[in-house]
């Protein structure tokens, strides 16, 4: 049974998703944003095709855990997946993933044009880890 994570931005969403085991996380893609059905039914693709069980969404609070802006942009979409689907989402809290992830790379030199392509994806697979070692720890 794998695992989905997905890292909703405005313009791209990154996807990651576990081994069969999940034990890990890999980069799966990084998705244009177009239309709000399209969106979800390339996610829902992906997930069909990996015979994904779950989906984990990466909830961007505040730093204070408040909801802000980005947040709730990320409930409704969440909100409409959970209408076209029946597969069950999840919520991590993803505060600075994209931040940690966009550090690492700099600190490995990866240009600024390199950044842009990966860090999303990379993202995804940071709420994802995140996610299976709390499950792992919890049992």
């Amino acid at each position: 049974m794998r695992v989905m994570g997905l890292d909703i931005g405005s313009k791209r969403i990154g996807v990651a998703v576990s081994d069969e085991l999940q034990i890990t996380a890999q980069g799966h893609s990084s998705v244009t944003r177009t239309a709000l059905e399209q969106d979800i039914r390339k996610l829902l693709e992906i997930a069909r095709q990996y015979e994904v069980k779950e989906i984990v969404v990466g909830l961007p609070k505040n730093m204070d855990g408040s909801i802000g802006k980005s947040a709730q942009e990320v409930l409704d979409f969440v909100h409409a997946m959970e209408q076209a689907s029946p597969t069950p989402l999840a919520l991590w809290d993803e505060r600075l993933s994209t931040m940690a992830v966009s550090r690492t790379l700099i600190e490995g030199n990866v240009s600024r044009r390199g950044r842009k392509k990966v860090v999303d994806k990379l993202a995804a697979v940071y709420i994802l880890q995140g996610y299976l070692d709390s499950k792992r720890q919890a049992t």
